[in-house]
């Protein structure tokens, strides 16, 4: 299975989650998962002061894992919040249909602190401890079916596991201890609690409403009122005839079982003082001594492979990864596994493109100062860029340890086999098209109708920032295997197979088609550079923030890191222009309002969207008697003139209804911004000039 790694101490979000460079928290390390993914913890505390954001939403058939032999001890996980749907609550963990925790020490000390929520699907909590949850140690609720196994609940406020709702699934051989109710059963819920220990509670289990839970060997013991409590309508299933109770309840100082539903307890075959009953309690003899339950189905990892690699089977890419390893293009480690989910650097694509393609040199050799003759892939990377797959940088460097994006991996493929034929119709079908970086929209188009993409889990959802895993790797170098006719297809529904034929040739925004700015906004939008509305408008007139114009920014130039990463607090990882903003503010376009605020949600200036492209393009100052073509330049900040002045010069300034009206301080308009973001791709040359009467 792909596996991520954390470790608070020693972790850093921004790299790529590997066993040798893991995440700091576990709020990073579960963005974007794919199902089946693997979160392994080092010991530490995950919290908000190593910067996790709770709750924690574990996605679906993601399993976060801990130290299961040891139930979490020195692996905890403290902290809650609250989640959008409810205020009643704070959550410190939400598991999704099939996601596993194993092996963590869950608190949450808020006032409505829970440890763990479930409300959908067969969720499974194995060898935890959940200790000190200020209301609850888990909630389980809605129609979900989890288990709940091995594991040690121990001063829970209110409860240390309560289900609610319909409700149903396992609860089994753990230990519940000093709550008010180490398990409380409600509403129409319905679990099999069975091999359980209940010490030490104010009540053992409580069962009320409509619940009809079964009970099946457990320990009921020491508890300070009553071991079972029922109320209402709720009725416990606590054995039949040939189908024996099994649970023994000593020293509850209480009662052992007070019955105060509306219905009688019928028990069979259990250890049950009747002096320590109370309410209707039908005794059943039963015709065996024990009760025999078959045990729980535990979720395991997927077996090996039957190439022998310990993590693949069963992922969405193991036809492909095969394939490539079949052909000795590939290999796993020595370790057994593939590590499908790792990330992959230039030097190891490099090392890959070698090893599937021989094709005849296109260009003659490159020297590159950090690939030099003693270097590990110096033939690899040569010989790629030989080929005409990879080049190297401005500065005469490779950066053979940088990451490689997807686009950046689609790009090399397309350029090297030298495929052509697409066209940036076909990218319509992408919802996140803004994404992809002007240069790489010809190439995105011809890999797209090539066949050589391959999206998991949703084939529109390019992703062409991200970078790029050793099984995607494996999928799209195997199509272009296939494209070539030296592979043999593979059916998979992640292959995109779009239809160029079924799309419109422009986007069409009714409300801007009789616009001023109708020839930027249709320039960007066909290039997949700026977007509409799901209404089929533009809105041309509406103003954007400054998170908006970042994302714009990184989709328009994809410009290359200049500085460090910012740390600002108002823009954590959760947050959806993350990624957009840290990489204009490192590629030298925008910076924030301090050190620490970017206040991504203030709405943008006009004479901030000249001051970032003037920034961001490395304008050398102008000459600001540029400025005199300006009515209204009295109204610029003086420290702001040299720059605006380049801008000017440099024609990147869009000025509607009149070019001699600057307006620095008016709210830029979506249309606006579209016609300078265009003007400055006109100055990178990565757009043909547009004839417009109001460029200045």
């Amino acid at each position: 299975m792909p596996t991520v790694y954390v470790n608070p101490q020693t972790g850093n979000d921004r790299d790529p989650g590997t066993q040798t460079a893991p995440y700091k928290t576990i709020s990073r390390a579960l963005r974007s998962l794919r199902p089946g993914t693997i979160v392994q913890l080092a010991p530490g505390t995950y919290g908000s002061a190593n910067g996790d954001r709770f709750p924690l939403a574990v996605p679906p058939s993601v399993i976060l894992i801990g130290s299961e032999a040891t139930k979490g001890k020195g692996i905890h996980i403290r902290g809650g919040g609250y989640s959008p749907s409810s205020t009643d609550e704070a959550i410190a963990i939400v598991l999704a249909d099939e996601a596993q925790l194993r092996g963590v020490t869950v608190t949450n000390p808020l006032p409505q602190g829970i440890g763990a929520w479930i409300e959908t699907g067969t969720a499974a909590i194995l060898d935890c401890t959940f200790i000190d949850n200020h209301r609850e140690g888990i909630r389980i609720a809605g129609n979900s079916k989890p288990l709940i196994y091995r594991s040690h609940f121990d001063r829970n406020g209110y409860y240390n596991i309560r289900l609610t709702g319909n409700a149903k699934g396992e609860i089994r051989n753990s230990l519940l201890q000093d709550a008010d109710a180490g398990l409380g059963i409600e509403d129409k819920a319905a679990p099999l609690v069975a091999e359980n220990r209940f010490l030490h509670n104010r009540v053992g289990i409580s069962i009320a409403d409509f619940a009809r839970p079964v009970l099946r060997n457990n320990a009921l013991e020491g508890n300070v009122r009553d071991g079972l409590r029922l109320t209402g309508n709720a009725i416990a299933d606590l054995g039949k005839s040939q189908d024996p109770g099994g649970n023994a309840f000593t020293k509850n100082s209480g009662f052992d079982v007070h019955n105060a539903a509306s219905t009688a307890l019928v028990s069979a075959g259990n250890n049950l003082n009747t002096a320590q009953v109370r309410g209707l309690v039908e005794f059943v003899t039963t015709e065996v001594t024990t009760s025999s339950l078959p045990q729980p189905t535990l979720p395991t990892l997927q077996p090996p492979s039957e190439f022998g690699l310990t993590d693949i089977a069963g992922h969405w890419a193991q036809p492909f990864i095969e394939g490539m390893v079949s052909k000795n293009i590939l290999s796993g480690f020595p370790d057994g596994t593939f590590r499908p989910g790792d990330p992959l650097t230039r030097a190891q694509y490099a090392v890959i493109l070698t090893q599937a393609f021989d094709l005849p040199e296109v260009r003659s050799g490159l020297t590159f100062g950090d690939v030099e003759l003693n270097f590990w892939g110096y033939d690899a990377v040569m010989k790629a860029v030989k080929m005409g797959f990879l080049s190297g940088f401005p500065d005469r460097t490779f950066r053979p340890g940088w990451n490689l994006t997807r686009v950046q991996a689609i790009v090399a493929l397309v350029g090297g086999l030298n495929l052509e034929g697409g066209h940036t119709d076909i990218l319509m079908d992408y919802r996140d098209r803004a994404q992809i970086p002007t240069y790489a929209t010809n190439a995105i188009a011809t890999a797209t109708e090539q066949k050589l993409v391959v999206n998991y889990p949703d084939i529109n959802q390019l992703e062409p920032m991200r970078d790029i895993t050793r099984a995607e790797v494996c999928a799209i170098v195997y199509q272009a295997l296939v494209d070539r006719g030296e592979a043999d297809p593979i059916s998979s529904p992640y292959i995109v197979a779009f239809r160029q034929s079924v799309l419109p040739r422009f986007p069409e925004f009714h409300d801007a088609q009789n616009h001023w700015a109708a020839g930027f906004i249709t320039e960007m939008s066909e290039k997949g550079i700026i977007s509409g509305f799901e209404d089929g408008t533009f809105r041309p007139e509406e103003t954007m923030n400054r998170a908006q114009f970042a994302a714009l920014l990184a989709s328009a130039f994809n410009p290359q890191p200049q500085r460090p990463p910012a740390n600002f607090a108002d823009v954590p990882l959760t947050f959806w222009g993350y990624d957009a903003i840290q990489k204009v503010y490192r590629g030298g376009f925008m910076s924030g309002v301090s050190s620490t605020q970017f206040n991504p949600q203030t709405t943008l200036q006009r004479f901030q969207v000249i001051l970032a492209l003037a920034s961001g393009l490395g304008l050398p100052p102008g000459d600001v008697s540029a400025l005199d073509t300006f009515a209204d330049r009295d109204r610029l900040f003086e420290w702001s003139k040299p720059a605006i002045a380049a801008a000017t010069q440099h024609h990147l300034i869009v000025s509607y209804p009149s070019t001699n009206w600057l307006d620095p301080h008016e709210p830029a308009t979506r249309a606006e911004v579209a016609a300078m973001v265009y003007q400055g791709l006109v100055y990178t040359g990565k757009v043909d000039r547009m004839d417009s009467m109001y460029i200045v």
